[in-house]
């Protein structure tokens, strides 16, 4: 038994500290929002509380993943965005207007997820950097032709490279953020480059919700996203951006001109993703990508601001802090 606290005291003392301190300002979040959620149906007993319920019980179960593959290492890390890249994939796929002559391109496309972590897990950046954008790009409508398959060929190659590059290679840079040793980013490691990713995209989407709620008027973008305003958008990123400032320097190796310029951008990345995720599915008729997290929709729904931020985040970083590569 001793031998088992020894360990677990090791273990401990090796998970970098702002990153305790960061999980722990989650779990301190998440008890609050679970006793908000069960304190407002006693005070307001006509209203229906349940969205709220359901929302916080699933932001525990993320959290929870998140915070298990964190603290076990880049591999961990790894594998959970493999599978968040996956279930991105199938809703995206299960929502186009996919034939049964797809059926080759849709293997391809599940294909390039086990392709893309492998390379990312080998540290092979330079070839991951252009697998999907170059090779796939050139490889999947190359095997449209040859199996005769031109019945709608053009929408039809642009929509499965779309959807490779936004849940399999954009996801992929938050992943390979794991992979920065530690004396790359001697605050919290590459686990503390991951979360405060996380932490500022998700912070971002709250914000941004929160004040449109309270002084939200003048509507931005009507027809894709008719609840979002621009006191919102702007009352988020500046929230945001603060965030950024002041918990940027414990997280990362970012200051200065880099971590102005994440504050400034990250924000708006954000909001372009969940604005463009918005667009596609109202293009194609549905308010959620699936029902797999109650409360929240699909997984999708949850990193579509991700799939702007993850690549932005990471460019910028290894351009202000490792220079040409991100571990040379």
């Amino acid at each position: 038994m001793s031998d088992v606290i020894a360990a677990a005291l090791r273990f401990a003392e090796a998970v970098p500290a702002p990153l305790v301190w960061g999980l722990g300002a989650v779990l301190a979040m998440l008890t609050a929002g679970a006793l908000a959620a069960l304190v407002l149906p006693r005070l307001r007993p006509g209203v229906d509380h349940g969205d709220l319920r359901r929302r916080v019980n699933s932001w525990w179960v993320m959290a929870a993943l998140l915070a298990a593959a964190l603290l076990a290492g880049w591999r961990a890390t790894l594998l959970l965005f493999a599978v968040i890249s996956f279930l991105a994939l199938r809703e995206f796929l299960s929502l186009a207007p996919i034939r049964r002559e797809d059926r080759l391109i849709v293997l391809l496309a599940y294909l390039t997820i086990p392709a893309s972590y492998a390379l990312l897990a080998a540290d092979r950046y330079g070839l991951y950097l252009v697998f999907i954008p170059v090779w796939v790009f050139l490889a999947a409508p190359f095997l449209m032709a040859c199996i005769g398959q031109i019945r709608g060929y053009l929408p039809t190659a642009a929509l499965f490279h779309w959807a490779m590059m936004t849940c399999v290679y954009n996801l992929g840079f938050a992943a390979y953020l794991s992979r920065a040793p530690a004396d790359h980013a001697p605050q919290a490691g590459g686990a503390g480059l991951v979360f405060f990713l996380l932490l500022a995209t998700e912070a971002n989407d709250v914000a941004q919700y929160v004040w449109g709620k309270l002084i939200g008027r003048r509507k931005i973008v009507p027809k894709v996203s008719p609840n979002k305003t621009w006191e919102g958008f702007i009352g988020g990123w500046a929230t945001t951006a603060a965030l950024i400032w002041f918990a940027g320097p414990l997280f990362t190796p970012l200051h200065g001109v880099g971590l102005a310029m994440v504050a400034a951008l990250l924000p708006l990345a954000g909001f372009a993703g969940d604005v463009t995720m918005s667009a596609i599915k109202r293009d194609l008729g549905v308010k959620d990508t699936s029902a797999l997290i109650p409360g929240h929709g699909g997984v999708l729904d949850r990193v579509d601001s991700l799939t702007f931020t993850a690549p932005l985040f990471f460019h910028l970083t290894v351009y202000f802090c490792f220079g040409e590569t991100p571990w040379p």
